[in-house]
């Protein structure tokens, strides 16, 4: 196996992954751990060994880039686990793996290999759990500065942030070709994941990462009334039996209009006047509770 794991962790992240690379060498593992700061780190060590299981020990945006290497360098037939080290840790928590590192790290001894869907936009950037444009992106802008001291709580004081400063996007969405939506819109998200930021906010209840199929949420909650009520159900799942959400299922969605920024798996990106995303079926392998 390789434990890919950033180098700049802290103290504790270090201690924590030396005891799992030792619970699974104790397993007849044979371990290393990579530590990536630079971004060529991470081909370097998959170019030494082509064979071996690949690890990220971190958060969503660790297994994010793992799996995105993966594709770009044509690897995706290999087996990838998750050590959830990170501050949302959204893709275990939707998939059950553990959020306990040395419990996932038995999962990585005993778990099955499960075929996952991707989502790729025009440029071949990767996308695992979801993307959203507009408020989320923002929120995600609001929580970075505040992820060290209050860690997943910091998703849903970057979403007050956000609902305070923005009212809404004018926005043009398609699916699968055809215009579905156009206005103003507080949020227009692509998943394959149920919950969000950190478990604080359930997106697309019936979403699955392993389904074939995206969940495209749209939401033209832009008063300042509106807004509020959508965030308070959005922890639920409840909001998408409002009058002012779109709720519908697409293999291909593009988001057009004026100036917005992405937010792909935590990272933001951008600004854009126009992006496509396509779902890629079962397109990598993860291992994962049945």
């Amino acid at each position: 196996m390789l434990l890919f794991t950033n180098a700049q962790a802290g103290t504790h992240d270090a201690e924590t992954l030396d005891r799992v690379a030792a619970l699974l060498r104790d397993a007849g593992q044979e371990v290393t751990v990579c530590p990536c700061v630079a971004p060529g780190d991470l081909d370097e060590a998959l170019d030494r060994d082509r064979k071996a299981v690949v690890v990220a020990a971190g958060g969503d945006g660790s297994i994010n880039r793992l799996v995105g290497t993966l594709h770009r360098r044509g690897e995706l037939d290999r087996t990838v686990g998750l050590l959830p080290m990170g501050t949302g840790n959204d893709l275990a928590r939707n998939l059950g793996i553990p959020l306990d590192p040395e419990e996932a790290a038995r999962l990585l001894l005993d778990g099955g290999r499960r075929e996952l869907d991707m989502i790729v936009d025009e440029d071949g950037r990767a996308t695992l759990n979801a993307v959203h444009v507009g408020i989320g992106a923002a929120a995600a802008e609001s929580a970075t500065r505040f992820k060290s001291s209050l860690k997943a709580a910091a998703f849903p004081l970057g979403a007050v942030l956000a609902g305070v400063r923005h009212s809404g996007w004018r926005l043009r969405v398609e699916a699968d070709g055809e215009l579905v939506a156009e206005g103003r819109f507080l949020m227009a998200a692509i998943t394959n994941a149920s919950g969000i930021a950190g478990g604080s906010a359930q997106l697309a209840a019936d979403a699955h990462p392993g389904d074939g199929r995206l969940e495209l949420v749209v939401s033209t909650a832009t008063g300042p009334f509106a807004r509020v009520a959508y965030a308070l159900r959005l922890r639920d799942g409840s909001h998408r039996y409002r009058d002012d959400v779109l709720h519908t299922k697409a293999c291909e969605v593009t988001i057009s209009g004026q100036e917005f920024r992405v937010n792909s798996d935590g990272e933001v990106s951008g600004p854009y006047t126009s992006r496509t995303w396509t779902l890629r079926p079962s397109a990598w392998r993860l291992i994962a509770p049945a």
